[in-house]
Parts: C-alpha cells; structure tokens; sequence
C-alpha cells in the first residue's frame, strides 16, 4: 500500500494508466481522495449485513435500501474530520465499509454484466449523526443524518477489481476506534446484496454516472449499539481496514462554537 515518501509510477490520464504509456517516477507527499469533491456522485446502501440487520433488530429487506451524500461530504485518508457542536450533541457513530467506484455511465444493467461497469474497490467511512436517523426527527430516511461535510472519507487507495479478486472472497472488515476492535467481520460470509447485485439494483431506471461512489453498507459494531452505548468523541482516531485495499484513518476533531438552529 502507498506510504507518505514512496515512490510511484504516475500516469496523466486513466487512459495512460490502463495501456500502460507515458509513465514518469513521483513521490508520495500526500494521500488524496482516490476522487475529486467536485461532482462527485455518493451513493450509500443501508442494511446490507446480516449481523448489523441482527444488532438493529430490523428484518433483511428484499432489496437494497439506498440514498445518497452530496459531493461536499467526501474527505481524504489521513484528514481530520470536523464534527461541528451540532452535529456532535446528535450521536455522532462510524460506520467502516466496503466502498466500490464505477467506470462508466450504465443503466439497467444485470447483476451479471454490473463487474464490467466496476473501476475498483476501495475503503470508507459511512459517518452519521444517529439522532436524526430517527423516524421522529426524520421520517425515517437517512439522507440528513448522514450528508454533513466530510462524513464520507474514502481511500487510501482504489484497487481494480482482478487484483482485488484475490483477496476478495476472504476479505476482513475491521474497525478501530483508538486502537479498539469495534467492527470485524468477514465481508462475504456477513453481506447480503453484493457489489453487482447491488449495482444492478441502483441503475434500474436510472443512470448512474461513470465515476460514482457506492459505499455498500456495515456489518454489526457501530457505536449506538455498543453495551454500553459507545459513540465518537474529540481527538478519536478511527480506522477502517480490509484486507487487500490498507486502512482509511481519519481523526474526529469537535468545533467550537455556538449551534445555529435547535
């Protein structure tokens, strides 16, 4: 896996990278978002694990439940994330997940064509704050539980789906939260809809844009259900690893300042 002071092959363009053309040697100064913020698609897939179905005592849905985070919600490996007094006073929780990116426009496609529409896997963080996950607060949909700023690091890397392959069928989910296992799991044995399935699912219908970013739920673990209930606070240091794709690491860091509503 990349390290800060490593040096790497680098390709201009994506095009340059698949034919293997126009290499030049770079050192690593700074582990960036495997994507850019701008016009970033997120989508997120909820109740995906049996054992995270079991911990909330929700029955497995037939299908994907899914929504969305805007752009502004991406963040880097390594980058802290600002949890303002708002959204700190209203259980802020991790959420480590499996996430995949898209590598062309598809629509309709099959659970059996929806591989050749996978640019590669990676690793994110699906942040929320749970009070508004609450169907009194929020009618029971997610989206603004789960859209603040920075609530969707990914990374450290994308890995393409034929590397990945052979890790994929054994590969572990941990969670740590300063150093604490809080989230493990083995992804296959737990998951319920998988990437393809769960591509094939979201692009019924719709279009679903070359590049987008689909973070594909998390197993049993996250902090509101921890006994006793165990949620993110100042200075935590949260990692996500998996096995094949590194670890994401990010620290939480709690704004000062007077909330602007409520």
């Amino acid at each position: 896996m990349p390290v800060i002071g490593a040096l790497v092959d680098a390709y201009p363009t994506y095009e340059d990278l698949e034919q293997g053309q126009n290499a030049t040697t770079a050192t690593i100064a700074k582990l960036l978002s495997p994507l850019p913020q701008t016009n970033t698609t997120i989508y997120c897939v909820g109740l995906n694990y049996r054992s995270h179905a079991k911990e909330a005592n929700l029955n497995v849905p037939a299908n994907p439940p899914v929504w969305t985070k805007p752009p502004a919600a991406l963040a880097s490996p390594n980058e802290t994330i600002p949890i303002s007094r708002f959204c700190a006073s209203n259980l802020p929780d991790w959420e480590g997940e499996l996430v995949f990116v898209t590598s062309r426009k598809c629509r309709n496609v099959t659970p059996e064509e929806a591989s050749k529409y996978i640019l590669g896997y990676t690793i994110g963080n699906d942040l929320s704050c749970r009070f508004f996950q609450l169907p009194e607060q929020s009618g029971g949909q997610f989206f603004y539980a789960k859209a603040f700023d920075k609530f969707a690091p990914i990374g450290p890397v994308l890995v393409s789906p034929s590397v990945f392959a052979k890790e994929r069928s054994s590969a572990s989910l941990v969670t740590r939260i300063n150093g604490k296992v809080m989230q493990d799991t083995v992804i296959e044995k737990d998951m319920i809809f998988p990437p393809e399935r769960v591509l094939s699912w979201m692009s019924q219908s719709t279009t679903i844009p070359a590049y987008t970013v689909v973070m594909t739920g998390t197993p049993a673990g996250v902090g509101v259900f921890q006994k006793p209930r165990q949620l993110l606070k100042d200075g935590d240091q949260i990692e996500v690893e998996i096995s094949g794709l590194g670890t994401l690491k990010n620290v939480a860091r709690f704004e000062e300042g007077q909330d602007s509503i409520m």
